[in-house]
């Protein structure tokens, strides 16, 4: 009972954090409307920190700012308007949501990567290695962290992969939410969850501290879209990194990261 009820506690402050963001990034961003604001997954947070300053190389007149999180948290801040030129989520239900909200321009949206799904144990962990439901059904795997299934899609594909395993009954009385998929990396790379799920890309970020412990299939692909906001200011720029992106430059950046191509349609 007691994990329970520190998972419903720190859900809980998660989404108060979110709730905070959206607001904030709102205000701050009033001051600054000339930019050009791309709000992205919190998993392309290094790749595009890179493709931004690729692109200002490039187009000097243009300043690029990252505003990164969940991607459905992405969605409601743009959906209640807080400034955004282009939206790249991590996977297609929340472009979906974008595209039925009349968020995005439905005809910009293009598909222009594609990741993994991992599950990542701390470094110095010593769990038996087995099955992805037999290693979470283990005693001592008492917290999993994954994305928020309603908001993260990182949770939405764990959640996914392990309804169809068998093993979300197993999991969900374990469940560490996060905000984020950098967030359940965070909880595991502190030793905060035994196992937990995020991209092979975040998994990369902390060798160190974590470790992949079973590659984890999907029914769906997991690929990342783009698409230019409706409304925006910065119609031209928006475009032009949304090009740059798809581009040979930006896929390399893309491939130093992690990332696969898709291909295009």
């Amino acid at each position: 009972m007691n994990d329970r009820i520190h998972t419903v506690r720190r859900y809980a402050r998660t989404a108060a954090i979110c709730a905070f963001a959206v607001a904030a990034f709102a205000g701050q961003r009033a001051a600054h409307a000339d930019e050009l604001v791309v709000s992205a997954a919190a998993s392309l947070t290094n790749a595009f920190r890179q493709m931004a300053t690729a692109f200002e190389k490039t187009h000097a007149d243009t300043k690029v700012v990252l505003n990164f999180g969940a991607s459905d948290v992405l969605l409601q801040q743009i959906v209640n308007g807080a400034p955004a030129d282009v939206f790249a989520s991590a996977d297609e239900k929340a472009m979906d949501k974008a595209v039925d909200a009349k968020a995005v321009l439905a005809d910009t949206r293009r598909d222009f990567a594609a990741n993994s799904l991992v599950m990542i144990v701390p470094a110095d962990s010593t769990l038996p290695m087995r099955s992805v439901r037999e290693t979470l059904a283990l005693p001592q795997v008492k917290h999993v962290a994954l994305g928020n299934p309603a908001s993260v899609p990182a949770g939405r594909y764990a959640q996914a992969a392990l309804q169809r395993e068998g093993a979300w009954d197993i999991v969900s009385p374990k469940a560490v939410l996060a905000g984020n998929v950098r967030e359940s990396l965070d909880y595991v790379a502190r030793g905060e969850a035994e196992a937990g799920f995020v991209f092979g890309t975040d998994a990369a970020m902390m060798p160190q501290t974590v470790k992949v412990a079973a590659a984890v299939p999907t029914g769906t692909p997991v690929t990342y879209p783009i698409a230019l906001v409706q409304g925006s200011k910065h119609a031209a720029d928006a475009k032009a990194f949304a090009q740059f992106v798809l581009s040979k430059d930006g896929q390399a950046i893309l491939a130093r990261f992690g990332f696969r191509p898709v291909a295009q349609h």
